[in-house]
C-alpha cells in the first residue's frame, strides 16, 4: 500500500528529491496520531504492553519507520526525518494549544 509518505521516501531513494526536501514537506504535512489516553498507572502501563500492537496507519510514522527497518533508510536519514515529524507534531500541539483545543503533548506539573 503506498501513501504521501511511502512516496516520499521512493522519491529520496531515486534521487528526485533530496533529504532536505522531503524533512521540509514532512516538516509541512500533519501527521496522523494515535487517539489513546497515556496510562494513568504502572499497572495500566503493564497491562498495556501485553496487549497486541496498534494496526498499521498508512501515511504515519508507521511509513518512516517501515522503510527504516526495511533497510530503505540510513540512520541519518530516520534520524532526520523523525526530527521533522517530532517538530511538525510540536507545531501542532502549539497551534491547538493556541486556540484552547486539546493537545496532544503531554502535560506535565512542576512544583514550585
Amino acid at each position: 500500500m503506498t501513501s504521501e509518505v511511502s512516496d516520499m521516501i521512493k522519491a529520496l531513494r531515486d534521487g528526485t528529491m533530496t533529504l532536505d526536501q522531503v524533512a521540509q514537506r514532512f516538516r509541512e504535512r500533519t501527521w496522523p496520531r494515535r487517539r489513546r489516553k497515556p496510562p494513568a498507572s504502572y499497572l495500566e502501563m503493564a497491562a498495556r504492553a501485553q496487549e497486541d500492537p496498534e494496526p498499521y496507519v498508512p501515511g504515519s510514522f508507521d511509513d518512516v519507520s517501515a522503510a527504516f527497518h526495511r533497510g530503505e533508510l540510513s540512520r541519518d536519514e530516520y534520524r532526520v526525518l523523525s526530527e521533522a515529524v517530532a517538530e511538525s507534531k510540536r507545531a501542532e500541539d502549539r497551534r491547538l494549544e493556541e486556540q484552547g483545543g486539546p493537545s496532544y503533548a503531554p502535560r506535565c506539573s512542576r512544583a514550585e
